[in-house]
């Protein structure tokens, strides 16, 4: 018997993890040491007792989501393909017209408000200014008339500037989301390329918005700076509307918030958006129809019927002043009551990571998802997606080659981390270790962090899994890695590769190289789909069942596992 501890030190000084599990080793015949530990390949697992706890990590009591927020699908009946049709010939010019008209009518009253404005301060309120004020409001409450939004039912009572410097929308689903903000003219973030966009770049101007320019890299701190500037100013700035969620999603829940609105830590006002319509023609998702068609079919309603219902204002405690994340999770639970929908840990880099293109998509049912959620709120990926990713992956890869061959309990875990043991690192250790033994191989977690890291560079995760367990004599791997790599890289239970392997493996070699693989997949960039998830290959997990990570795949066929979305459509805030 003897310590890992004293072998490991003997043969990868670099990377000192002290093991405080007993291996046992032995001599061979040239007198090295060979750990006699099994090393079969574990792989990263779906949780087979799936969580329907109905109260969440906040304390709420709401169920978890059973559908996935990115996904939105429209199905007519015939009956509603006539209307459609009807309308699309007689109602539709005539209100695209008005709108269009409309909104031509307002520039020049947003043009006349915008001069001589500064950037820095608030200038004085003129008799002038007012009267452009109070003209674009009508005239912006006019075109959303015009399409058929004829009247907005509002709830609550909207706290002013002095008390909630900051409104927090949600659900956010669409770009008729912008309703609320042409009714109070309240500022909102905006990318600084939207200014520069003909007659709508001046209407922008008007509501004196905090711009984001994507080519700064200093920009979301400047945005930040900005947002809390004018959250101290006492109320001497308009009140700024702020859609925490960072993207659009089918209002089936609540995804994360991102902190910027609560950076501040001023009082906020959370304001709840419904459209009680009972065909959804609003919703502009990730995977669903597109900004052109939602108008075309919005238009085509007979009344688009919207609430607006302001929540009485929320004051931050001590605690989530110094907590923005606390802070964002308590709004969101409040809001997530009044509307009745369940909260889930999703957040827009799941949505990048579930609708990824490419030969190894993600599948609807994969862990990966949760891996992602975790390793996030864990700190794992914290300035991954920087430019320095494929450095720091590769470090990742070489550290996690050195230790070929062994296993990591959740201690050496923690060290190779070099994080505390806490539950939601223990989650994610017991994500990777399938045979329930407490040891998992390093290799996957590397494996995983790269999917989550570059979602739609798979080819370039395959290469790094290769380097990390091909052999040193002839780069070559056997069927049982290749079977380790992939159930990873897809977050899946089980896969079958035999199949695969063998078309690979021309010569019958019993192993192949990266380079094998790379001219497969040239000749058959749809492999994952063809070979491992398709209809032929048992799941382990029922594919009816809902999913801890939220998402289910119950909506689907079984021929369409994947996520995929041709002509990808960006909307992002």
């Amino acid at each position: 018997m003897g310590n890992l501890e004293n072998f490991y030190l003997r043969q990868t000084t670099e990377y000192c993890i002290v093991a405080h599990h007993t291996y046992v080793i032995s001599l061979t015949d040239e007198n090295e040491l060979m750990v006699l530990e099994p090393t079969d390949q574990h792989v990263m697992k779906l949780p087979n007792k799936q969580h329907h706890s109905s109260e969440n990590e906040d304390g709420s009591d709401l169920p978890p989501p059973f559908r996935n927020p990115f996904v939105h699908e429209l199905r007519f009946t015939p009956l509603e393909k006539i209307r459609i049709g009807v309308m699309t010939v007689t109602v539709f010019p005539v209100r695209l017209f008005f709108a269009v008209l409309l909104m031509l009518l307002a520039w020049p009253f947003a043009f006349a408000a915008s001069l001589g404005r500064s950037e820095l301060a608030v200038e004085t309120e003129t008799w002038w200014r007012r009267i452009c004020d109070i003209a674009l409001r009508g005239i912006m409450r006019a075109m959303w008339f015009c399409g058929g939004f004829h009247w907005v039912t509002v709830k609550g009572e909207p706290a002013p500037p002095s008390q909630a410097p900051i409104l927090t929308l949600a659900p956010h689903s669409s770009y008729f989301d912008a309703i609320p903000v042409t009714m109070t003219m309240a500022s909102i973030v905006m990318k600084t390329e939207s200014k520069n966009i003909p007659v709508w770049g001046t209407l922008i101007k008007f509501i004196r918005p905090v711009f984001v320019s994507r080519s700064d890299q200093d920009s979301r701190k400047k945005t930040v700076e900005e947002i809390k500037r004018r959250a101290h100013a006492g109320g001497e700035w308009p009140q700024i509307m702020i859609f925490p969620e960072g993207t659009c999603t089918n209002r089936s829940c609540l995804i994360t918030f991102k902190p910027g609105a609560f950076i501040p830590a001023v009082p906020v006002q959370p304001v709840v958006l419904r459209y009680p319509n009972r065909m959804d023609t609003i919703t502009w998702t990730w995977q669903g129809p597109g900004a052109f068609e939602i108008l075309w079919l919005t238009l085509c309603q007979f009344h688009n019927p919207i609430e607006i219902e302001y929540l009485p204002l929320y004051t931050p405690s001590e605690e989530e002043k110094n907590n923005p994340a606390l802070f964002a999770n308590n709004v969101r639970s409040i809001m997530a009551k009044a509307l009745e929908l369940p909260i889930t840990d999703l957040s827009f880099d799941d949505c990048q990571l579930s609708l990824a293109k490419g030969p190894m998509r993600v599948p609807s049912n994969s862990s990966l998802l949760q891996f992602n959620r975790l390793a996030r709120r864990i700190g794992c990926l914290n300035g991954l997606r920087a430019e320095t990713t494929d450095t720091v992956l590769e470090q990742q890869a070489s550290k996690a080659r050195k230790l070929w061959g062994y296993r990591l309990g959740l201690g050496d875990f923690a060290h190779y981390l070099d994080l505390p043991v806490t539950d939601m690192l223990t989650e994610l250790h017991s994500l990777f270790n399938q045979h329930g033994d407490g040891q998992i191989d390093i290799r996957e977690y590397v494996i995983a962090l790269s999917v989550a890291c570059q979602p739609s560079k798979a080819m370039d995760t395959l290469r790094l899994a290769f380097g990390m367990y091909e052999a040193k004599e002839d780069r070559a791997i056997v069927e049982k890695d290749l079977a380790s790599i992939l159930r990873t890289a897809l977050g899946v239970a089980e896969v079958d590769v035999t199949e695969l392997f063998s078309a690979i493996d021309t010569l019958d070699a019993g192993k192949i190289t990266h380079d094998d693989f790379c001219r497969f997949v040239e000749q058959h960039p749809d492999f994952a789909q063809e070979y491992l998830l398709s209809s032929r290959t048992t799941p382990s997990t029922p594919h009816t069942a809902p999913l801890v990570n939220g998402f289910s795949v119950a909506h689907y066929d079984m021929e369409e596992q994947t996520c995929s979305l041709p002509g990808q459509k960006r909307k992002e805030d």
